[in-house]
């Protein structure tokens, strides 16, 4: 860069760490496509109002523990590496920035993301397990598979593949914990061996008084040998002490012998501790967690449980809700019945009414059909982040709808035989005593239908608020679009850059965008997997993550291209670009393949935004109207 671009740059960085609190404030900084990205120490020491006042600045905000602040595509570049370099630190990955920011999390919220890792490290063998054990239930009550050989063999076949895998969870359990907590698996795959060999009494048996207990006396204090079936605390707990001693003694042990004493002593320390202290404060734990829902159910009745599966999906928001998978296991091996997993249920479909509610508010609005249907099929899958973050975190109303299906569930007295699948899938792990299928399926429906009717009323004067304004911003764009069009001569055109539903930048569910920020633009909602060039261009930057890609047009214009709303955090993942920086390409050149399918499976909003960051001095576009489009096809002009 030059001398008079450097000096400014420079200025501009001095500005950002003086207005974030200073050098010692700053723990990291990298950039993606458009924004610069810190994460501070203390977020309250940086001035947000005067950082928006920063030269060249398009706007500020803090999102995922991050102060961002909008420079465009190209620009962000220099000033990212202007500010490191003033500031003595080196640029980041947003990998390693986004582990800083997981840094600052306090106690509370690392462990609640440590039980979160360990769970869904295992989850696809849980779904397996709970879905294998909802199938082998329906077919043990019908009478047909009993009288056939085949059918009663392969329902065996299923039960015997269940059980295992439940009987054998607590060794999954210290397995995933041991991983996650930077220990070597295999550790924890013997720490889960030791708790469920058969050298032990087995855990249920000796609960009922029907195993013969040996107890060993070490140090005078009492070992019973017992196991750990059903241990899923105890696993936790000893997955983490294991993979901590792990790590120590591959510190601590000279390299020579290493190889041999160090897994030795890893296993030895741990097998006493698990027996004479991991072991009996696991167990107490497990059942004062369970005697807590077990009261809960007793004498908080109704109230308890609507109140429980109201909020539970606030829970999500938090990330908290990836430790019931422990309680609910617990639950389960000490109860054989999970009450848990229903009142989730509801609360989930109870989301998927909110979605319902707002897509027949917002029906001719193509834009909220493309958000609400991928929305609400996740939704019936168990998976409410698309339909909580993209439609109801404005509505309080699915909450309602939660409790009312909460209510049915202590009714009914409603409870599952398993735990990893809700909703559709899930009633196959509900207990059939008593009408439970039947009673399930009540259960849904109320709580669908309380979630609908209360986003469809009570949300009608916010909805028809939000339709009038968008109508106004539409016509207002299409009126200046004809005005403008008579002026102008030999305009530069623009092709649509992917087959989809094609709208104006403000209707994009994004700020940053939809206020343009970053300039003017329109938008596409991919229903196919390509990027096009939409002119002849030069390619001037593709974004380390893939999801961005920068052009200067033929007539001089300069446009970025932006996949996905904020799948920076994708890093690269489900992108495969096709050009690189200095490329020189034409109209309708594959600039990208993209999986859209996966990105919108992991809640990222699949709208591709072309955006005119930098027209040359006195142009202005001229947009076609909104619509389905193919690639191809025209869209803008960007006319004098």
């Amino acid at each position: 860069m030059d001398a008079d671009k450097r000096k400014r740059y420079e200025k501009i960085a001095a500005d950002i760490v003086r207005l974030v609190g200073g050098r010692d404030n700053i723990i990291g900084v990298a950039h993606c496509a458009t924004r610069l990205r810190q994460v501070l120490e203390d977020n309250d020491k940086a001035d947000i109002k005067a950082i928006e006042t920063v030269d060249l600045a398009k706007g500020v905000f803090v999102a995922g523990d991050q102060l961002q602040i909008i420079f465009g595509a190209g620009l962000v570049n220099d000033v990212c590496q202007v500010l490191a370099e003033s500031i003595h630190m080196d640029s980041m990955s947003l990998g390693d920035l986004k582990t800083k920011a997981n840094k600052r999390m306090n106690p509370l919220q690392r462990a609640v993301k440590a039980l979160s890792d360990v769970f869904i490290e295992i989850m696809p063998g849980i779904l397996a397990a709970a879905l294998l054990t909802g199938i082998s239930s329906v077919l043990g009550n019908l009478e047909f598979v009993e009288n056939n050989d085949t059918l009663y063999g392969i329902s065996t076949l299923i039960n015997i593949s269940s059980g295992a895998i439940f009987g054998f969870l607590p060794l999954c359990v210290a397995y995933s914990t041991v991983k996650r907590f930077g220990g070597r698996p295999i550790m924890g795959l013997v720490m889960g061996c030791i708790m469920l060999s058969n050298s032990l009494a087995d855990a249920y048996a000796a609960a009922q008084g029907t195993a013969e207990i040996t107890t060993l006396h070490i140090f005078g204090l009492p070992v019973e040998l017992v196991g750990f079936q059903g241990g899923i605390i105890v696993a936790l707990l000893i997955g983490i002490v294991t993979a901590k001693l792990d790590l120590f003694f591959e510190k601590k042990v000279p390299e020579v012998i290493r190889l041999l004493v160090s897994p030795l002593l890893t296993t030895l320390v741990s097998a006493f501790l698990l027996f004479m202290i991991i072991g009996p404060v696991g167990r107490g734990l497990a059942s004062g967690i369970t005697a807590a829902l077990v009261w809960m159910t007793q004498n908080l009745g109704a109230a308890g449980y609507a109140v429980f599966s109201g909020v539970q999906q606030l829970i999500v928001i938090t990330g908290l809700h990836h430790v019931f998978g422990a309680i609910e296991s617990q639950l389960l091996a000490d109860t054989g019945r999970n009450f848990l997993n229903p009142l989730m249920s509801v609360a989930i479909i109870a989301q998927g009414g909110a979605v319902l509610g707002y897509l027949a508010r917002n029906r001719r609005d193509a834009r909220a059909r493309e958000l609400c249907i991928p929305s609400f099929v996740s939704v019936l899958f168990g998976i409410t982040e698309p339909a909580l973050f993209g439609v109801n975190l404005r509505y309080r109303y699915p909450i309602i709808g939660g409790c009312i299906g909460g209510i049915v569930v202590y009714v009914t007295n409603l409870a599952a035989l398993g735990f990893g699948t809700t909703v559709v899938p899930g009633i196959a792990l509900a207990d059939p005593a008593g009408n439970g299928y039947v009673n399930y399926i009540i259960a849904h429906g109320i709580a669908l239908a309380a979630g609908f009717l209360f986003a469809f009323l009570l949300g009608a004067v916010f909805e028809r608020r939000q339709t009038a304004d968008g109508s106004e911003n539409a016509e207002k764009v299409s009126e200046t679009a004809g005005q403008t069009s008579a002026q102008t001569a030999e305009p530069e055109k623009l092709a649509a850059f992917a087959d989809g539903q094609f709208m104006g930048i403000e209707k994009v569910n994004d700020p940053t965008f939809a206020q343009k920020v970053l300039g003017d633009g329109v938008a596409v909602i991919p229903s196919g997997n390509k990027v096009y060039s939409p002119a002849d261009a030069v390619v001037e930057m593709v974004a380390d993550t893939c999801h961005a890609v920068a052009l200067r047009t033929k007539a001089g214009h300069g446009i970025l291209l932006h996949v996905g709303i904020d799948t920076v955090q994708l890093g690269g993942k489900y992108f495969d670009v096709h050009v690189t920086a200095g490329q020189t390409v034409k109209k309708g050149d594959c600039l990208m393949d993209v999986d859209f399918g996966k990105i919108a499976e992991e809640g990222y909003d699949t709208s591709i935004c072309l955006i005119f960051a930098e027209l040359a001095e006195g142009y202005h576009v001229e947009r076609e109207p909104e619509g389905t489009v193919k690639a191809g096809d025209p869209i803008a002009a960007i006319a004098k």
